[in-house]
């Protein structure tokens, strides 16, 4: 009688564990979808830095270059 209720105590809360990650679905995919803008705009900023920090980079060489010319 014992396993008899344990059996139906595993199942149970099988089942409970089950609903709980069916509710928590749709608030995954709206943590996923907010994850992906999040990197996205964090390699969006990364990349305009990046041209930035170039671009500087840039005119300072050309600025010595002229400088030695000179």
């Amino acid at each position: 009688m014992r396993e008899l209720l344990v059996g139906l105590l595993v199942l149970v809360m099988a089942l409970v564990l089950s609903g709980i990650g069916i509710l928590l679905l749709p608030l995954l995919l709206v943590f996923g979808v907010f994850l992906r803008l999040a990197i996205g705009l964090i390699v969006l900023l990364l990349a305009i830095w990046l041209i930035g920090k170039g671009t500087l980079f840039l005119i300072d060489l050309l600025k010595k270059r002229e400088n030695k010319q000179i």
